[in-house]
């Protein structure tokens, strides 16, 4: 068995407010790349609900975090489909995030 490592490293201001978030991905030669902005989810199996943590920077553009959250409502669509097959409600998310750029001022 081969395992490999995604870290994130968050640095805090002194309220608690993250200064800079910068992330390693050893398998994808990824070495503390800078980033404004970090979600991520995973399965709690037990209690049958998703765990998330969801941070930006100070330094986070609200325009780049709408386009941020745009790009994750259209992937959802796209990892919904392969997970399920279910063409239908994939389409139906990708709506959803169409409507998400029309309301956000993304596009018109």
């Amino acid at each position: 068995m081969r395992k490999t490592q995604i870290t994130i490293d968050v640095e805090l201001d002194e309220n608690h407010i993250p200064e800079s978030i910068t992330w390693n991905a050893q398998d994808g030669g990824v070495e503390k790349e800078e980033t404004k902005a970090t979600m991520i989810s995973v399965w709690d199996d037990k209690t049958m609900e998703a765990l998330r943590i969801d941070l930006w920077t100070k330094e986070m553009p609200v325009d780049q975090m709408k386009m941020f959250i745009h790009q994750i409502l259209v992937s959802l669509g796209s990892t919904y489909q392969r997970a399920t097959g279910e063409e239908d409600v994939a389409e139906w998310l990708e709506q959803i995030a169409d409507e998400f750029a029309i309301k956000s001022a993304i596009r018109s």
